[in-house]
């Protein structure tokens, strides 16, 4: 079960800090599912066909290494689509993102990106928004002298519905409290390893997500994240600035239907 908070953001805050903080990337920083962006100039059927392998490996199965496979084989994108798609990801960021990521890295929190997305494109938006690339997991793509796709790293655990979760294991040695948002199925495989797990509907929204995560925001605004992230401490701390982005996010959260807790 769960119901619609409206309360006030004390009820809300962490009672200790978080040591760092982890974005999924498509659906969730950015607005854009690479692969069925860039399905978008193989023709009306393959996109049509990649587009329905994203859905149900976001909301049913779960990524896995044969719908990876597919949907790179029906795509076969090219080298310089990369670069085009990480700056495609960030024109299309999702609102207020880039604004909390450096709060949040004003504080002193690492910020992490895991994504089942193609590495160069991420890498290209981590840039973007000032995240430094150690900190970038996703999957690696390999083309041939011309240009073109010729495959994926199978050997990246983010091509399994349980890769994000190694990954937070890995972190989880250097940082012991986490915050995790996402908005698709393999997302939640972090959730038992993270202090809070946040779901993001604010691009898709998904039941069966909402239903396990600890908080889940419809906003498009990545701004309700704030009060979610940071103490009271933390919070009497920011500048006056990044105070007025805090209370934004507090006002969104607030607001009726915008954000579901689990009950």
């Amino acid at each position: 079960m769960h119901g619609v908070i409206k309360v006030n953001y004390f009820n809300w805050q962490l009672d200790e800090p978080l040591d760092a903080i982890l974005f999924d990337c498509d659906g969730t920083l950015s607005a854009i599912e690479g692969i069925d962006a860039l399905a978008l100039s193989a023709g009306e059927e393959i996109a049509h066909a990649v587009k329905v392998l994203t859905a149900e490996a976001m909301t049913q199965t779960g990524i896995n290494p044969e719908v990876f496979q597919k949907r790179l084989e029906l795509v076969r994108p090219i080298k310089k689509q990369m670069l085009q798609l990480g700056d495609d990801y960030f024109q299309q960021r999702s609102p207020e993102s880039q604004e909390v990521i450096t709060l949040l890295r004003a504080l002193g929190k690492p910020i992490y990106i895991l994504s089942a997305g193609l590495l160069p494109a991420v890498a290209r938006f981590a840039e973007l928004l000032q995240i430094p690339s150690a900190n970038i997991f996703a999957v690696d793509i390999q083309f041939d002298e011309q240009g073109n796709y010729l495959d994926f790293d199978r050997s990246s655990p983010l091509i399994h519905n349980h890769g994000k979760r190694i990954i937070a294991e890995q972190l989880k040695m250097q940082h012991s409290h986490l915050l995790y948002m996402g908005d698709g199925l393999n997302d939640l495989a972090v959730r038992e390893l993270v202090t809070r797990f946040i779901g993001y509907g604010g691009t898709y929204y998904r039941q069966n997500i909402a239903d396990q995560s600890d908080f889940y925001i419809t906003h498009s605004s990545l701004l309700p994240l704030l009060p979610l992230a940071l103490t009271a401490q933390e919070a009497d701390q920011l500048t006056t600035n990044q105070r007025e982005l805090y209370e934004k996010g507090l006002v969104m959260l607030q607001e009726e239907d915008k954000v579901i807790k689990q009950a």
